[in-house]
């Protein structure tokens, strides 16, 4: 079994993989969704993702790991206890912003490893590393358990990932379940937000 298929089984056994028609947080629709949470939920296989995304990271030399909340929290710390170093989340401001709270410090000239669950846009990612560079730290990595990106990349950063995922986002006016009326769901909270049944 090669690795991309031993991966892929763990996000289908544990249930990862969803198929239906989906809200994005970058407000894009999809026919398919990844909850890492469910793979995340198991400490064996937290600690497994995170050994291999660490693995693949360690080059970088990180002195700490940026994780955006929620989805991003479980596997940043894990990545962050494999390779010995500092854990640190930004939280959203009541403007929308990440801003560092709970006494946490990014110091300047850190190296820093941004890892998500997922990247899709890169919009987070991109925020993220706006967070360090404005606190004078040096971003230096991005890492994901799936990049669904299509690219590989954001901006200048190869994505570090376990495994990639073709998975076709949509903009809403051109999203064929939403020409067909299927319900949509913004996933996480499990909350229909249009469509008809």
């Amino acid at each position: 079994m090669s690795d991309r298929d031993r991966w892929l089984r763990l996000l289908e056994e544990t249930g990862a993989l969803e198929k239906g028609h989906f809200l994005l947080s970058s407000g894009l629709h999809s026919s398919g969704y990844v909850q890492c949470a469910r793979v995340l939920e198991d400490p064996h296989n937290a600690e497994l993702v995170g050994r291999e995304l660490a693995r693949r990271l360690a080059d970088a030399k990180a002195d700490l790991v940026f994780s955006p909340p929620l989805g991003g929290i479980v596997i940043g710390y894990e990545v962050a206890r494999q390779l010995g170093v500092r854990f640190v989340f930004p939280e959203r401001g009541d403007d929308g912003a990440f801003r560092l709270r709970r006494g946490f410090s990014v110091e300047r000239g850190q190296r820093a490893a941004v890892v998500e669950d997922v990247i899709t846009t890169g919009r987070t990612t991109r925020e993220l590393i706006e967070v360090l560079r404005s606190h004078g730290a040096n971003p230096v990595a991005v890492g994901a358990i799936v990049d669904r990106s299509g690219s590989g990349r954001v901006d200048e950063f190869s994505i570090e990932s376990v495994i990639e995922l073709s998975i076709r986002a949509y903009e809403p006016e051109v999203c064929p379940m939403c020409g067909r009326g299927l319900v949509i769901v913004k996933p996480g909270s499990r909350r229909q937000v249009g469509g008809s049944t």
